[in-house]
């Protein structure tokens, strides 16, 4: 018997860390920290680093604590404007400053990097 997280970050650890040889060239997931343990966040991000390395990962997420295990340059924020999607790569020289006291989440999360919804 095992918890629906527990089962969920198998099944993820499986898919991250299986050989190169058996890996697709580009992993796509929606919110993987979806009914993770908070501890596990930071596991699966080590993960996700180690095999963007030598394959392409796409993650989209809405966590403010998983976004903050990752580097401005790990993301592409994408904002829709006037029915479009617009896709901006984030470089760390623009955030410094922010980055001092904030991880990327909860710079997300003030809106400074767009990536929200316009209400």
């Amino acid at each position: 018997m095992l918890s629906d997280g527990t089962a969920r970050f198998i099944c993820l650890a499986v898919l991250f860390l299986q050989p190169n040889s058996l890996r697709p060239d580009t992993i796509i997931l929606n919110e993987p920290e979806l009914g993770l343990h908070p501890a596990a966040l930071n596991i699966l991000a080590d993960i996700i680093h180690a095999t963007a390395k030598e394959t392409q990962v796409i993650c989209s997420t809405q966590s403010v604590a998983f976004s903050n295990l990752f580097a401005p340059e790990d993301f592409i924020v994408v904002d829709a404007e006037d029915g479009v999607s617009t896709f901006q790569r984030l470089e760390k020289e623009s955030l410094n400053q922010w980055l001092e006291d904030y991880g990327m989440g909860d710079i997300w999360a003030k809106n400074l990097i767009g990536g929200r919804p316009k209400w």
